[in-house]
């Protein structure tokens, strides 16, 4: 069951992903695409210590400073284990990325505080510095991810190269993973829901439900500006999506509840804006249990997105495990995995190109051809000044 997560993000440039994935023509670069990274190459090949043998693997920046894949991984197993955080095992399909990572590496997977939030893992990682508990990898909102470089260590997986540029820091101090749409989640006995317009029906007073303060949440951040986009807003300004949220709360429609699985299995939240991976996967949850759970990316707005990021915390208890976990995410095992999670993972349209991709999972997203909207940082800086101004009218938790 999908655990209704708290994380915040920014967006990065996914027009060009979709573009390839959707085949779709004529389609042009995000509104708020971000600006792409100076161009890297791909890791060298041959191993960088100065005797030529295998470099320790906390300073490795890529796999072969230390002999390669197989090389990091048969150290990551000597350490034990991995460390991460703040990765429901029903998030983006994290817990079959953990099961078969543990099966083909013989390495523990420690998931601490899966219900975390990104500020949650910097947090951890600061208190638990030097107890061998401190989280190996971060999986973090851009936000997050933006303001805490300092505590990363550079690293370029094995895929590197398939990897576009502007989703991803130069050097490998973060690099995207993963993303999703804003959609509409319901109950469809309640009737069609199409619209952002829709959820302003007096009849769905009481049961209109937004993922999280969008202060401190993705999900929240971006309904917002989904909202926005539907009410004559854009990425420059989301004031009308703020303005829309206001008057769903003084009418009773919007609840101060942050949803979870079960919230939505009582009909406490019969209605829920949230992440495609998030709503989609409730849907064969839901089912045995008689509700039939509909999700639509809404009509009356272009698609929003956002990606998370990855990275290698600095000072990793287990630095080669942490080495092998990136190298396995971002392997075609892993990203296809992403996708059967409903997620759209950055390397889909290199997998396409080489024919490695699932297209039954990709098929069954069945994402928008439309390129979507992402708020660049400034934005998403403005963005954020202006809801800790204005979004006062209710507190979700």
């Amino acid at each position: 069951m999908r655990t209704m997560t708290t994380r915040m993000a920014g967006g990065i440039a996914l027009a060009t992903i979709l573009v390839a994935a959707c085949s779709s023509t004529g389609a042009t670069p995000s509104p708020s695409a971000a600006a792409p990274s100076t161009a890297v190459s791909a890791p060298a090949s041959a191993p960088a210590s100065a005797a030529g043998s295998p470099m320790a693997a906390k300073d490795a920046t890529s796999a072969a400073d230390m002999g390669g894949v197989d090389a990091v991984c048969a150290a990551g197993k000597a350490e034990g284990q991995v460390n991460i955080i703040a990765t429901p095992p029903d998030w983006a399909n994290y817990g079959q990325i953990i099961t078969d990572f543990q099966t083909k590496y013989g390495i523990k997977v420690q998931s601490d505080k899966p219900d975390g939030n990104s500020q949650d893992e910097i947090n951890a990682a600061t208190q638990l510095a030097g107890t061998g508990r401190q989280p190996d990898i971060f999986d973090l909102g851009s936000v997050v991810a933006a303001a805490h470089t300092d505590m990363y260590a550079p690293y370029q997986v094995a895929t590197w190269a398939d990897i576009p540029d502007a989703n991803k820091e130069p050097t490998g101090l973060w690099v995207n993973n993963y993303t999703g749409f804003e959609t509409i989640g319901y109950d469809a006995k309640l009737g069609t829901i199409a619209k952002v317009a829709d959820l302003a029906d007096p009849k769905y007073k009481g049961k209109v439900a937004l993922n999280g303060d969008p202060l401190k949440a993705s999900a929240g951040f971006n309904g917002v500006v989904l909202a926005a986009l539907a009410n004559g807003g854009s990425a420059d300004n989301i004031a009308p999506g703020v303005d829309f949220f206001k008057k769903l709360a003084d009418s009773g429609n919007l609840i101060p509840v942050d949803p979870n699985p079960g919230t939505v299995a009582a009909g406490t939240t019969p209605i829920v804006i949230d992440w495609t991976y998030t709503n989609n996967a409730q849907t064969p949850v839901l089912a045995p249990k008689g509700i039939d759970w509909k999700v639509v990316v809404p009509s009356d707005s272009p698609p929003v997105a956002a990606f998370y990021n990855d990275a290698i915390n600095k000072d990793a208890a287990h630095p080669a495990a942490a080495r092998c976990w990136m190298e396995y995410v971002f392997s075609d095992a892993g990203q296809n995995a992403w996708l059967k999670g409903y997620a759209l993972p950055v390397r889909l349209a290199a997998m396409q190109a080489a024919g490695t991709v699932d297209k039954a999972a990709f098929d069954a997203i069945n994402p928008p051809t439309t390129p979507p909207v992402q708020l660049t940082q400034a934005q998403t800086d403005v963005a954020t000044k202006y809801l800790t101004d204005n979004w006062k009218f209710i507190a979700i938790k």
